[in-house]
């Protein structure tokens, strides 16, 4: 079953320094697009971090300080990126939860306005884990019967998450359909209020805090009743984007 595109679907993967959003950054970005005829275009870019990247990090995608010592930063490409990624649609593994905000924060930081909030997006990772939990490269096995060699490379990755959910589409045609409006949705928690999930919604639509002392209570009041949590959130290791909502939920709160 072949995926209906209404516009372009860029498969996307990051390497990066570490997995923490807000403090870790962007080494690579390796992007798959697919158009609406079928034809497909892979780029890749090598970033600069501006930070060294750690040994434990280079095991994993293989790229260390000196491969990237000379390249652009971020914010040198942020614009060409952000035109690549003008009107489509964006799939990947694990980047509802990651790749996503990474790539957010990302932008943010380089002052480049990027609206993630225009995009449908398609998690492989969350179908897969929906229907088999396993890894990527297990996923691939499962899904395409043959062994993922080049895994932890941006462009192996991409390219492998495409197959995985052309794939899936193939095997749960009877629960997927093959639209990004209808995929979109089924990736995603409408719950969240930021990309990273340490807002969300009650029952009745208010939004609470998802994690630490104040888990479950609501952001406005906490923010009254305890007015320095605010500012310890602004100068920790959160998310340009969860900052963000957070600042403009307070800003509401003294609007009212």
């Amino acid at each position: 079953m072949k995926l209906k595109l209404h516009r372009p679907l860029v498969t996307f993967d990051l390497e990066t320094t570490g997995v923490v959003v807000g403090l870790d950054r962007i080494v690579e970005l390796g992007v798959l697009k697919v158009l609406p005829d079928g034809t497909q275009s892979v780029k890749v870019w090598r970033i600069n971090p501006e930070m060294p990247i750690p040994a434990a990090a280079s095991r994993v995608h293989g790229i260390y300080d000196a491969d990237v010592a000379d390249c652009p930063t971020f914010k040198d490409v942020a614009a060409d990126i952000k035109q690549y990624l003008t009107n489509v649609d964006l799939a990947g593994y694990n980047s509802n939860r990651f790749d996503v905000p990474m790539l957010v924060d990302e932008f943010l930081r380089a002052g480049v306005e990027f609206d993630i909030r225009s995009h449908k997006l398609i998690d492989v990772q969350h179908i897969y884990h929906k229907m088999e939990p396993r890894t990527l490269s297990a996923a691939y096995k499962f899904y395409c019967q043959s062994e993922l060699t080049n895994a932890h490379s941006a462009e192996g990755d991409i390219r492998a998450t495409y197959a995985v959910l052309e794939a899936q589409l193939e095997k749960y045609d009877q629960f997927l359909k093959p639209d990004v409006n209808a995929l979109h949705d089924f990736c995603n928690n409408s719950n969240n209020v930021d990309l990273a999930g340490r807002i969300v919604y009650d029952d009745n639509k208010r939004e609470i805090f998802n994690f630490g002392k104040y888990k479950g209570r609501l952001v406005t009041e906490v923010f009254k009743a305890d007015p320095s949590y605010y500012d310890w959130m602004l100068k920790g290791d959160f998310s340009r984007d969860t900052k963000q909502v957070i600042t403009t939920l307070r800003l509401r709160e003294r609007n009212l």
